[in-house]
């Protein structure tokens, strides 16, 4: 077998691998920014609440 197929192939499977790796710790911080994204606009929502209930009291 030639070199330059093992190279190649090896490279593409360090290039996969590479990839999958940053597949990973994108979903990951996809994950974290989707959890603060949903704290926040349920926080939004409380305040609109309260503002809401504060417009009525008056």
């Amino acid at each position: 077998m030639s070199w330059t197929l093992v190279a190649a192939v090896l490279l593409s499977t360090a290039g996969l691998l590479v990839l999958g790796l940053l597949a990973g710790r994108l979903w990951l911080d996809v994950r974290v920014l989707a959890r603060e994204v949903d704290t926040a606009s349920r926080a939004l929502a409380e305040a609109a609440g309260e503002l809401a209930a504060a417009g009525r009291v008056r």
